[in-house]
């Protein structure tokens, strides 16, 4: 399986921020029936290398599975080895994607400005993940124009009613986190029935964009 292709394809990352490890094998397999196949674990979560180890190993046949919030080498050689098959970090830093690249995964920093995106980029970023997207598709549209050649993915304030801009803006996908997995939730089985219906919302948002 080619993981870059596959996030490619998929468009969309979702983001899995401190749940209780005991309910993600649920909510992944909640979110791949929605259609939603490439997972963000981040590392600011409870047990997250044990997480990622289990989800790898139960569903990696099935969803791509990436460590998140990665602000060093030595975390995301961890990740790697756990079971990670892509890296992401809010911010750039060099020697992290370094070292997500020697291990033969795909390296997605965080970067914000111009200049950022550009340096994250040559120095090895597969994907940028412009990070906060809070300035909305129109910025995405407006790093395009001089930067056409840089796959970006927006993250942090993406949603259903935006989502849609974002990918006409030129995004080649989006990560989500609370506005698809809200892990403040209680995880009971209505929950999980939800979550597969917001998945197929946002699956059809970015598909139809097509």
């Amino acid at each position: 399986m080619n993981i870059l292709s596959s996030i490619l394809e998929n468009k969309i990352v979702a983001i899995i921020r401190g749940a209780n490890p005991n309910d993600v094998l649920k909510i992944a397999k909640a979110l791949h029936e929605g259609g939603v196949n490439a997972l963000e674990i981040t590392m600011n979560s409870p047990k997250p290398l044990s997480v990622i180890e289990k989800v790898s190993d139960e569903m990696g046949d099935q969803v791509i599975i990436g460590a998140g919030t990665v602000l060093d080498p030595e975390t995301a050689r961890a990740a790697v080895l756990a079971g990670a098959s892509f890296i992401l970090s809010p911010t750039v830093n060099i020697e992290t994607i370094k070292m997500t690249k020697r291990y033969g995964a795909v390296s997605i920093p965080g970067a914000f400005t111009p200049t950022e995106i550009l340096s994250a980029y040559e120095n090895g970023g597969d994907i940028i993940k412009v990070f906060p997207a809070a300035l909305g598709p129109g910025f995405i549209k407006d790093i395009r124009g001089p930067l056409p050649q840089i796959p970006l993915l927006p993250t942090g304030g993406v949603d259903l009613s935006n989502i849609k801009e974002f990918m006409k803006a030129g995004a080649i996908g989006c990560g989500l986190g609370s506005a698809l997995v809200d892990t403040k939730l209680e995880v009971t089985d209505e929950y999980l029935v939800q979550l597969t219906e917001k998945a197929k919302q946002f699956v059809s948002a970015v598909k139809s964009n097509d």
